[in-house]
């Protein structure tokens, strides 16, 4: 375990894992605050799940969000 700890496939993972869920949380954090979900922000910004939550705010809670308010402009 530790020797796995210690390589360059656990960098390599990381790295990747990374770049997988900096565009995810960037975009979904962006959307949590146009929509005004403080909550939402704030769990968004401290839970790292490799972005999945993040894909789940964004194509379940954001997207819904986001029709209401344009629905009642």
């Amino acid at each position: 375990m530790i020797d796995f700890i210690n390589s360059d496939l656990f960098a390599g993972i990381a790295l990747l894992l990374a770049l997988w869920s900096l565009p995810w949380k960037g975009y979904a954090l962006w959307l949590a605050a146009r929509n005004k979900h403080k909550y939402w922000f704030i769990a968004l910004l401290l839970i790292n799940t490799a972005a999945i939550l993040e894909i789940i705010y964004i194509f379940a809670i954001g997207r819904k969000a986001t029709k209401k308010s344009e629905d009642s402009v």
